[in-house]
């Protein structure tokens, strides 16, 4: 039995949001003992290596040039520079704070789908976002410690929004000339190019970091980019970009639970009610209106023999019948 390219689509969508969940608990291990320039270099480096492979084995090559633009853009921004300056953002401000800003991303995304490709604004979307963002920022504020908010980490966290908005928005457009597979490759692979200046501070890091620092390094690049990172384009060659960014709001609300779960961070009710408020955003945005059912349209009944027609009643044999339909003036 084939499954319909929704649910595969919707599939992809699930792997992505458990896989970047997972991250935010693999960088805060891996964060402690890498800067965070060398640490996204290290992810995107072991994700370009995994990406790679994969496109041998598929024997795909190099993307057409319709997509480069596309790829490019989305490269620099969102494998790049979103990777590094969250890392660094994410230093200098507490955790709400880090909710409330980074968490502007998907409305950005609406915002710039609606404006740059096209996409609809139906008001069930509109309304589960609006949801999920009260989620996140409440899962935030209700897991903030003691840290302080500087103006350059806000700054920094805007800036993470921002580009992950944009670098989502390129993409969609080289989705349309590419496969997922390529597009994440070579995406992938042009952030790692950009972050290449962090390489000394790298392997400075590696040689002093701890074994399991470093594995962290490695499953972020591996799962967290290499792997999600294709099964979001392919969710967002099937869908809106507005809708896949609001699909991302069920991140903060599966990050509290796997804190829970491998952390031992035991969630207090208003986490556990953000959390519940993000899904149910989610599940609003992701929904569609129930179509009303056809109206059958209702047989003509038949006619009797006996029904006497509309109009004067005439027969060819009657020489005084008038025509059925006089000519048109003019004709």
């Amino acid at each position: 039995m084939s499954i319909s390219p929704s649910r595969l689509a919707a599939g992809a969508a699930t792997v992505t949001v458990l896989l970047w969940a997972s991250a935010f608990v693999s960088i805060r291990s891996a964060g402690a003992a890498y800067a965070p320039g060398a640490l996204a270099l290290g992810r995107l480096l072991a994700g370009a290596l995994t990406l790679g492979v994969l496109c041998l084995i598929r024997r795909e090559g190099p993307p057409p040039r319709a997509a480069w633009r596309g790829i490019a853009l989305s490269g620099l921004l969102w494998f790049g520079f979103y990777m590094v300056v969250l890392n660094w953002g994410e230093q200098q401000v507490d955790a709400g704070t880090a909710a409330l800003v980074v968490n502007v991303g998907p409305l950005l995304i609406a915002l710039l789908g609606a404006r740059l490709l096209g996409d609809p604004m139906p008001p069930r979307l509109l309304a589960g976002m609006a949801v999920s963002f009260a989620g996140a920022v409440t899962v935030g504020l209700s897991m903030s410690g003691d840290g302080g908010s500087s103006v350059l980490g806000v700054v920094l966290c805007l800036l993470a929004a921002m580009a992950y908005a944009a670098g989502v928005v390129a993409q969609k457009p080289a989705l349309g000339a590419a496969s997922p597979l390529q597009v994440t490759t070579f995406g992938c692979l042009v952030g790692a190019i950009g972050c290449l200046p962090f390489a000394g501070q790298l392997v400075h890091d590696a040689a002093g970091a701890p074994l399991s620092a470093t594995l962290n390094v490695v499953y972020l690049g591996v799962f967290p980019t290499a792997l999600a990172f294709t099964t979001w384009a392919y969710a967002l060659s099937r869908t809106t970009a507005s809708r896949m960014g609001a699909t991302t709001y069920a991140v903060p609300a599966l990050v509290v639970l796997m804190s829970w779960l491998f952390l031992g961070e035991v969630p207090g009710v208003l986490t556990l009610g953000g959390g519940v408020l993000c899904l149910a955003g989610v599940a609003v945005s992701r929904s569609r209106p129930r179509r009303p059912a056809p109206v059958p349209n209702p047989s003509p009944a038949p006619e009797s023999p006996h029904t006497v027609p509309d109009g004067p009643h005439t027969t060819p044999d009657d020489p005084h019948a008038a025509p059925d339909r006089l000519p048109a003036a003019g004709s």
